[in-house]
């Protein structure tokens, strides 16, 4: 034993103490000095370690071999985990990522709650993104809600629309293909129960418009009226519409309007006007002489204030216009329009071209050749 060693332990020493000979007839536990022969192991490790403590070994000293070992198990499963993932797992992992920082922006609109965000990504964008939706779905599983992920770059980039409502999802769909007119190329997935749409989109994220432009069809898209079958306060029907526009007229029979057409004591021109598309001119037949001008141009035509394509005999207030159409719908709404420019005189034929053709007046029907 090293020196060292034996000046830090009290040597044994062979005498008995009287009173344990005495008090009992039993033999007493054998000591070295003060300290009993059970305790000299512990003794001896604490004396060692506190030894190797201050010196340069590495070797450990009276360790736990069953943590040893269950630390190096941890280890080499550790690096099993880590030599076994593969480009799969990669894109999982951020997939996930991704979809918990759309879900950090989440806003409340009406009960549903909505997120836009984008992100980078080179190939594969459709697959990636039905990942990053099936990630959204599970985590707000229970909830309300509408969430649109884009990529970007140049070129041909996705967007991704995905929420707990098919209606929504429709409704985002839609108007995202208005936002983004002439660059939504086609639409790569739709799922059967209709809360998944992703579709390809040209230059997404360039513009600082393109992100606004999805928080607001999101915002659309959730809003929620408290009764969406009752009309909004101030709205009218078309058949109001028309029976207001009505109100203002004073009618003429097809009779009426040929006949004020052949009358030349009327100080005022009288002009009978064709407000119906060609394919209708074309079937139906027109009136010989009529002045043919369709509805989406006519107010251009006739209004007296305007420079641009208005007619050289529309210079006066007064004017008698007479509108046909095919049945005399249209004409009542397109001659109270006439008269809010000013043009008090305007009225239409009851039952329009179909009701001149019964009276016997006469029609022109284009020929038709068959081949």
């Amino acid at each position: 034993m090293p020196s060292s060693i034996g000046s830090g332990i009290a040597r044994p020493s062979r005498r008995a103490t009287a009173g344990s000979e005495t008090t009992s007839g039993a033999s007493s536990p054998t000591t070295y000095g003060d300290t009993p022969i059970h305790r000299f192991p512990a003794d001896f490790a604490a004396y060692h370690r506190s030894m190797l403590s201050t010196s340069s070994a590495t070797t450990p000293v009276f360790s736990d071999k069953s943590e040893e070992v269950s630390d190096d198990s941890s280890a080499s499963t550790q690096s099993d985990r880590q030599s076994l993932r593969t480009l799969d797992d990669v894109r999982e992992q951020v997939a996930e990522r991704l979809a918990v920082r759309a879900i950090r922006k989440l806003k409340n609109v009406d009960g549903t709650k909505i997120a836009v965000t984008l992100t980078l990504c080179k190939k594969n964008d459709t697959d990636f993104l039905q990942i990053v939706a099936g990630h959204i779905q599970r985590i707000l599983l229970l909830k309300s809600f509408l969430v649109a992920v884009a990529t970007t770059g140049a070129g041909e980039t996705s967007l991704m629309v995905c929420g707990s409502s098919s209606v929504q999802v429709q409704r985002a769909a839609l108007l995202a293909s208005a936002k983004f007119v002439g660059r939504v190329q086609a639409m790569n997935v739709a799922d059967a129960s209709g809360t998944l749409w992703v579709a390809s989109v040209r230059d997404v994220g360039w513009s600082p418009y393109d992100e606004s432009a999805l928080w607001d069809v999101l915002t659309k898209s959730s809003q929620d009226l408290i009764d969406p079958t009752v009309p909004p306060p101030g709205s009218k029907s078309i058949a109001h519409i028309l029976e207001e526009a009505r109100t203002r007229l004073q009618r003429l029979t097809p009779q009426q309007a040929f006949d004020e057409l052949q009358d030349s004591s009327i100080p005022m021109p009288v002009l009978l006007v064709d407000i119906r598309p060609a394919a209708q001119r074309e079937e139906h037949g027109f009136v010989r002489g009529s002045l043919v001008i369709e509805r989406n141009v006519l107010e251009w035509r006739f209004d007296p204030r305007s420079l641009d394509g208005r007619l050289e005999i529309a210079t006066r207030y007064d004017l008698r216009i007479i509108v046909i159409c095919q049945e005399g719908y249209t004409s009542s709404l397109a001659a109270a329009s006439l008269q809010d420019l000013g043009l008090l005189n305007a009225t239409d034929i009851v039952g329009g071209i179909k009701a001149w053709k019964e009276a016997g007046l006469p029609v022109d029907v284009p020929q038709r050749m068959w081949m």
